[in-house]
C-alpha cells in the first residue's frame, strides 16, 4: 500500500481510514441535488483551494475516477442496511481486500440504539480482521451526534445517556490500544436553536453575554462546549486520551433568518484559524483538531427532518460553482473568495411562472404543492431568502424551481405546463433577495446502479483502480486509496 492512504471519518458511523495528520481541514461533498458539479469539477476546486480530503456521500465509481492520481483522500459509506453482512463468516476480511471501509448512517437515533448495536458488532468484526490481515496502518471510527449525551448544561456534567452509555463503553473497549479514533458530528446553528441558546453563542467570536461557567472554565461558543461535553463522557466511560475527529460542521445559508451567508462567512472566518492555531480547548489545551467542513454545495434533494428546511443548504458552494461567500479554506484568515468552479455551462435563460390564472384556486395549490413535493422549496419558510414573496410569486418560484429541476425540457415537452398554469419567460423574475435560479446542464446524471453495476460495462479505469473496485460491487459505502 502507498504512502497516500484515505482518511475516513463519515457522517455515519464505523469508518476505515489510512492516518492523516491531525489538524486538517477537509469537507464534504453530498450528492443528493438534482443538478451536480462533475466530479472533475471538484477535483479542480479541491486542488485550487488546497484541500486535501473529501468525504463523498455516493455509491458512484464514476463520482472518483477522476480523483485517481491526485493527492486528495476520498471516501465513501454503506448503509445500515449492510452492517449485518459484516457479521458474515469471512466478510469483514472481504472487506477489508478494499483497504478503506465506512459503514452506516444515523446510527445514533434518539433513544434508539439499533442501529448502533449493529455497528459495534461490525467494528468488533473489523478490527479482528485489521489484525489478522495485517492491516495496523486502518483506523476505524464510528460517528456520534449529541443524541449519545446526557442533556447538554455543564461539560463537567456530560456523560453518555442511559440508552447509549453500555454500548458506547463496548465500543471503546474494542477500540482500546488502537489507533481509532471518536468522531462526532456537530451543527452549531442546529444546536443552539434546539436548546434554546442565543444564536451569538454559536459563533467563536460570540458578541453577547450568554456564556457558561463551569468551574474555572468559561465556555464563550457552543463548539468548545459540546467537544468539552464528549471528552468529560469519554473519561467518564474511561477513555480519556482517545482523538476526537468533528466529521461534520458547518454554516447553513437559507431557511431560517440565522442561515445566511453573512453569518456563514462570520463563522468560518473566525473557527478555520481557530482549528488552524492548535488552540485546543479548556479541558484539551493545545489540541490539533481536525474538522470536515458541511457541505460542498447545496442539497436540494436532502430529506428534511423537524422541520430544519436549512437542512439543504449548507453549501459554500451554489449548484453552478460559483461561491457563496468569502471563505480561506486553509485556515490562515485570507479575505478571499474560493475559487469558482470551472467549466460549468448554465441551461438557457428561461425561468417558468404562474400565469396568474386564479379562476380554480384548488388547482393552483394543488400544482404548488405537487412542484414543491418534487423541488425545492424550503427558501419559502419563515425566514428564509424568499419569505417575503406575493402569492403569485410563491407560486412562480415553486414552479421554476420543478422546471430547472427537469432540465427545463423532458420527452414529453416543456415542463412548465402545470395543468395549464405555466409560462416560459425569457426575464429574470428574481425579487430582492430571492433567487429563480437557471440550473447548469446536467452533466452529471445519477447513476442509480452505482456499484451495483457491470463494472466491465461501466468503466474503464487503471487495473489497480478496478482490482480494489470490484469485489465491492453491491455495497454502498466504502473508500479507496487513491
Amino acid at each position: 500500500m502507498g504512502q497516500r492512504q484515505l482518511l475516513l471519518i463519515a457522517f455515519t458511523t464505523i469508518c476505515i481510514f489510512g492516518m492523516a495528520d491531525a489538524g486538517i481541514i477537509g469537507i464534504n461533498w453530498g450528492r443528493k441535488t438534482s443538478h451536480r458539479l462533475i466530479p472533475s469539477m471538484v477535483v479542480d476546486i479541491m486542488l485550487q483551494n488546497n484541500i486535501s480530503s473529501l468525504k463523498i456521500f455516493s455509491p458512484e465509481v464514476k463520482a472518483m475516477v477522476p480523483f485517481i492520481g491526485t493527492n486528495i483522500s476520498v471516501s465513501l459509506t454503506m448503509p445500515n442496511t449492510n452492517l449485518d453482512f459484516v457479521l458474515v463468516p469471512n466478510m469483514a476480511r472481504y472487506y477489508l481486500n478494499q483497504h478503506s471501509l465506512c459503514l452506516g448512517t444515523n446510527i445514533t437515533l434518539p433513544q434508539n440504539t439499533t442501529f448502533y448495536e449493529s455497528a459495534v458488532m461490525a467494528m468488533s468484526a473489523i478490527k479482528h480482521n485489521i489484525i489478522v490481515n495485517e492491516h495496523e496502518y486502518l483506523i476505524a471510527t464510528m460517528l456520534h451526534t449529541i443524541d449519545v449525551l446526557t442533556p447538554i448544561t455543564k461539560p463537567s456534567e456530560s456523560s453518555f445517556n442511559l440508552w447509549y452509555n453500555d454500548k458506547v463503553i463496548e465500543m471503546l473497549s474494542i477500540i482500546k490500544g488502537t489507533k481509532f479514533t471518536f468522531s462526532i458530528s456537530f451543527l452549531p446553528l442546529e444546536f443552539v436553536l434546539t436548546h434554546q441558546m442565543p444564536v451569538e453563542f454559536a459563533f467563536m467570536d460570540n458578541k453577547s453575554n450568554f456564556t457558561i461557567q463551569d468551574g474555572d472554565h468559561v465556555y464563550t461558543n457552543a463548539f468548545e462546549l459540546v467537544y468539552d461535553s464528549f471528552v468529560t463522557a469519554l473519561t467518564k466511560a474511561g477513555a480519556p486520551d482517545v482523538d476526537i475527529v468533528v466529521s461534520q460542521i458547518g454554516w447553513p445559508t437559507d431557511g431560517h433568518p440565522a442561515a445566511s451567508a453573512s453569518n456563514a462567512q462570520r463563522f468560518y472566518k473566525k473557527f478555520l484559524p481557530y482549528i488552524k492555531s492548535n488552540k485546543g480547548t479548556p479541558l484539551r489545551p493545545g489540541a490539533s483538531i481536525e474538522i470536515y467542513i458541511s457541505n460542498l454545495a447545496d442539497e436540494n434533494t436532502a430529506g428534511i427532518s423537524n422541520n430544519r428546511s436549512y437542512s439543504r443548504h449548507y453549501g459554500i458552494y451554489k449548484s453552478n460553482g460559483e461561491p457563496k461567500y468569502k471563505i480561506d479554506l486553509s485556515g490562515e484568515c485570507r479575505d478571499i473568495y474560493p475559487t469558482v468552479a470551472r467549466g460549468t455551462a448554465s441551461m438557457p435563460k428561461r425561468w417558468c411562472v404562474f400565469n396568474g390564472d386564479k379562476s380554480n384556486m384548488e388547482k393552483v395549490r394543488q400544482q404548488f404543492d405537487i412542484a414543491c413535493k418534487k423541488a425545492d422549496c424550503t427558501p419559502l419558510f419563515p425566514g428564509g431568502s424568499c419569505s417575503n414573496l406575493t402569492f403569485d410569486q410563491n407560486v412562480s418560484y415553486a414552479f421554476n424551481n420543478l422546471f430547472q429541476m427537469g432540465s427545463q425540457y423532458n420527452s414529453e415537452g416543456s415542463s412548465c405546463d402545470f395543468d395549464g398554469l405555466g409560462a416560459v419567460v425569457p426575464y429574470d423574475p428574481s425579487v430582492g433577495t430571492c433567487d429563480f435560479l437557471v440550473e447548469i446542464l446536467g452533466a452529471d446524471l445519477r447513476d442509480n446502479g452505482g456499484l451495483r453495476m457491470s463494472m466491465s460495462s461501466r468503466l474503464r479505469a487503471p487495473p489497480c483502480f478496478r482490482s480494489m473496485l470490484l469485489p465491492l460491487i453491491g455495497i454502498s459505502w466504502f473508500a479507496l486509496q487513491l
